[in-house]
């Protein structure tokens, strides 16, 4: 049925063509910027030969290195909290049926589904009205509950597809929970929580509206510096820094990606 919808999608006359529009559309101003972070002169539109100066100017820039290592630093404390968090609700949840299982799984995937300037905004209110002062820790919290659904999602699918009855087997066998979860279920897990931990890294890396809105002085991260370059003008530089995050934000998701499908096969 679904392979019969699908031909019947192509079927339409100029699907083709505007498939082929979309994806060059979508691609073609990254393929320009990251061909741009290697010309040699200053400007961004026209060519003057290739050369790796702007990506030297970038290692060699300590406003950009501090913003590099705020981003990281918050980008792996907020994913590894929020995998053993999402770890917890996903045990909680799979395979446990009890009054509200819709009701929890809608909050808990709730800031997927909500516009992001709206979780943002929230955010901000909430720590202004309880008179916490804006800085790392704000971006740091905020982070966290933002990247708990995106680390939910590959846990709760790899858990979904385990086969209940190893637990059940180790538990005949006199094995306390705690005992089966160590060494049946986390194990079986793995590949779930390294996917889910990179998504929720990349999305923490990234994120700038919430970023934008709850930090503080001195909490700079790299997209909340890139848009303050931006002000000054479009420069090679930071055309070279983005390239450099497009790479490790791609290798990332395609490490999430292969750790996902070798989840559901095993």
């Amino acid at each position: 049925m679904a392979n019969a919808r699908m031909k019947d999608i192509r079927a339409f006359s100029g699907f083709g063509s505007i498939a082929v529009a979309g994806v060059l559309f979508l691609y073609l101003p990254i393929l320009f910027l990251c061909a741009y972070s290697f010309n040699d002169g200053r400007s961004v539109s026209q060519w003057s030969g290739f050369s790796f100066r702007w990506y030297s100017t970038v290692f060699g820039n300590s406003g950009i290195k501090a913003a590099a290592i705020n981003s990281l630093t918050i980008a792996t404390i907020a994913a590894s909290v929020s995998s053993v968090l999402a770890l917890g609700a996903a045990l909680a949840t799979v395979n446990n049926r009890f009054k509200g299982e819709a009701l929890a799984y809608a909050t808990l995937t709730f800031p997927l589904m909500v516009p992001e300037i709206v979780t943002a905004v929230a955010s901000l209110v909430f720590f202004v009205s309880l008179g916490i002062s804006l800085g790392f820790g704000t971006i740091l919290l905020a982070h966290i509950v933002f990247c708990i659904p995106f680390a939910y999602l590959p846990i709760r699918a790899r858990l979904e597809g385990m086969d209940p009855s190893l637990s059940a087997a180790a538990a005949d066998l006199y094995g306390s929970p705690i005992r089966v979860f160590w060494r049946i279920t986390l194990p079986l897990l793995v590949p779930g929580l390294i996917s889910g931990w990179l998504l929720a890294f990349i999305i923490s890396l990234d994120d700038f509206i919430i970023t934008a809105l709850v930090a503080g002085p001195g909490a700079t991260t790299l997209p909340v510096h890139i848009y303050g370059m931006l002000r000054l003008g479009i420069t090679p530089e930071v055309n070279a820094i983005s390239t450099l995050m497009l790479i490790g934000s791609i290798v990332l998701l395609m490490i999430a990606g292969v750790l996902g499908r070798a989840g559901k096969t095993s």
